[in-house]
Formats: structure tokens, sequence, C-alpha cells
């Protein structure tokens, strides 16, 4: 990272179960970012189309009723990678000179993966990462991810790369992106929990590097009247998006229960200047010690 760096968290409800109209969303809500001055802007966890919260759990461990349908509308709105919505989100990268960053629900065959998309200003798919462990209730939805893109990239803006929710509690991810040198590192989430920032605030501290958190927000209106949700608080995802300093200081947010886009500038001094002390992969650790190695798909 050589030089000062304008990025955004981009904390937006998707149209939910509407593969389409979410990507009209995302092209609507890019050029926002990048007029606010933004190089690279990250979308939540599973923005296309939408998180399915664990407000649903009791539904999709029946045999009977509208289980199976939710699960296929799901499955049917989900992304094809490659195929012609993701051209349409290249495009967008593309169009507006972005570092976009997205998370998506992908099918593959008849399964479902949690993903993170990066693409580069030139359209190109750069980051394809599947969710390692789908949390809890999210094994009823996603099947397990591989070892692709656990390694932070190299871009003018520096090393980016990122983990998804809480595959950021999982310390072998964490160092297989440390000793990748990242900078820039992506935390997109449905976890809405304050514990949450606790948990990034660590991350920022122990990686050295920008972390950018963003995160569901999502209402129970705003679902198709015929998708059923466990009664609850009007609110399925309440957000809490945040951009946090190498030392884990707020550069930007927490931004709670509303859709808005947070900016940040990240300084590539701040970066050296914290290293001095710890360095997870470089000064601080000790290969002759420890071994460490990551399998492909």
């Amino acid at each position: 990272m050589n030089e000062t760096v304008k990025v955004a968290c981009v904390q937006a409800e998707p149209v939910i179960l509407d593969r389409s109209a979410t990507i009209d969303k995302l092209a609507a809500l890019a050029p926002e970012a990048a007029q606010g001055g933004a190089k690279l802007a990250l979308f939540p966890e599973a923005f296309v189309p939408f998180y399915p919260s664990s407000r649903w759990a009791r539904h999709l461990t029946h045999w009977e009723g509208n289980a199976k349908k939710t699960f296929g509308r799901l499955a049917e709105q989900s992304l094809r990678i490659p195929g012609p919505d993701v051209d349409r989100i290249a495009a967008v990268a593309r169009e507006h000179a972005l570092w976009l960053a997205v998370g998506a629900n992908e099918l593959a065959g008849g399964t479902l993966y949690n993903v993170l998309l990066l693409f580069s200003p030139e359209g190109e798919l750069v980051v394809h990462h599947r969710k390692l462990v789908p949390t809890n209730h999210e094994r009823l939805v996603w099947g397990h991810g591989d070892g692709n893109g656990l390694e932070a990239v190299a871009t003018p803006l520096g090393k980016v790369g990122g983990l998804i929710c809480w595959e950021n509690l999982m310390p072998l991810a964490r160092f297989a992106l440390y000793t990748s040198g990242i900078e820039i590192y992506l935390a997109p989430t449905a976890d809405d929990s304050e514990e949450w920032h606790v948990s990034i605030q660590h991350i920022a501290r122990e990686s050295r590097a920008y972390v950018l958190s963003c995160c569901v927000f999502q209402r129970a209106a705003s679902f198709p009247p015929d998708v059923e949700l466990a009664e609850g608080a009007e609110l399925v995802g309440r957000g809490g998006s945040a951009i946090l300093a190498p030392d884990g200081s707020y550069l930007a947010g927490p931004l709670w229960e509303e859709e808005g886009i947070l900016f940040a500038e990240l300084d590539p001094a701040r970066l050296y200047e914290e290293r001095q002390r710890f360095d997870p992969a470089g000064h601080y650790h000790r290969p002759d010690v420890f071994e460490f190695s990551v399998r492909g798909s």
C-alpha cells in the first residue's frame, strides 16, 4: 500500500429474493460510492439475493410445508458463476472504475454456497471465495467451501482479501490472509451484535490491517408476503457496518438500523507504524517453530 486510498462500506438492503432487481440496486449505489471518492466498495454478506436469517431455521428443518419451495426459490435467484448476472456486476465495477466486493449466494450444481466476490476496475473477477464453514442454521442452506480465495491479492490500492462472517473467528483462515501480506481486510457479515465489534477490533489489531465490515440490513416487511418468517422484531438484520484502522480504532461507523454508505481514508503510514511492534506473519512469527499451509479446492 503506497498511497492514501478512500474506501466505502455500502450498508444496503437487497430486493429480497430478486436477483436482477438486487443487482439493479447495486448498480445504483456503486456510483454513489465512486462519486464519494471511493476506489473500493464492499457490500454485505449474501447481498445477492439476500441473507437467509436464523429466523428461517424452524421452517427449513421441515420435510413438508414451504421449506423446499423457499429453498428452491433462493436457489433459482442465486448467481451462477460464470454467468450473465456476474457479467452485470463486473460491468458495474468497470463502468465506475471500482474495486467492487460483493457477498452473494452461488448455485453450483444443486448446492448453494455463500461467496465473497471481488471484481477489479477492469471487470475481472479476481477473488471467488466460498465460505469454509456455514454457521449453525446456515448449514441448512449452504455447502462447505474450499481453500480458494484464502489469500490477499495485490492491487494498486494495496493487498486486498477477506473472509465471510464467522470465518473471521477461524484463526488459521485469518493467518492464511496474514501470510499473504493483507493490508485491506474485507469482513462482510450478518452478525449484527455488539460482540461482533469486539471481534473485528481484535482482528484489526491482530492483522495490523484496515478492516471493512459491511453488515446485513434487512426488514421483515421487505420480504415477499408468501415467504414465511418466524415471528419477531421488524429488523431481521440491523446492520452495524464499520471501517477500522490497524490499531482497532473506528474510522467510520458503526451504522445501525438504516441504509447508508460509510467512507474512510486509509493511510499507508498507519500500516507501517502499527507493524513496528507486531507483525503476525513477519517479525512476530516463528516459522522455525510453526508450519502452515493451505490446500486449494
